[in-house]
């Protein structure tokens, strides 16, 4: 009689032990890569919250270079999801790209001067100068 069966035959493992016990070797390996890649992105994601935090707040003159979109999902039943980023270029050269809310990405056109306000990788804010320009018609 195996150490697992009582006296009335009855397997005294829980279920999930026992579907664990008779699961092939690879669908266990693989259930532990998703487990760790789950793992991977909160650990990640905490390390990253964790250091905006302490970043200092920054506000530096800076001018808008490019902005670009990113969209994901949208397959299927799913509704598609857009991510905004603006790239801004330092006085001295240096250049940082940063997610920006839709409502900023909408206000701010390439080539607008101002005063960028970003926190680590978060971006705050970002205060355009209006320059003195004349159109001649």
């Amino acid at each position: 009689m195996s150490e697992w069966q009582d006296f009335n035959g009855f397997d005294e493992r829980s279920f999930f032990g026992s579907f664990i016990h008779e699961m092939p070797l690879f669908f266990k390996l693989f259930a532990l890569f998703i487990l760790g890649v789950f793992v991977f992105i909160i650990f990640k994601s905490v390390r990253s919250w964790i250091s905006n935090n302490a970043s200092p707040l920054i506000k530096a003159s800076s001018k808008a270079v490019t902005k670009r979109t990113e969209v994901w999902g949208g397959s299927g039943e799913s509704s598609a999801h857009t991510s905004y980023y603006v790239t801004f270029e330092f006085e001295d050269g240096g250049r940082l790209e940063l997610q920006v809310r839709d409502q900023d990405f909408g206000l701010i056109v390439e080539g607008d001067r101002g005063e960028l306000l970003y926190q680590g990788t978060r971006f705050k804010s970002f205060d355009r100068v209006k320059q003195a320009e004349y159109l001649n018609f």
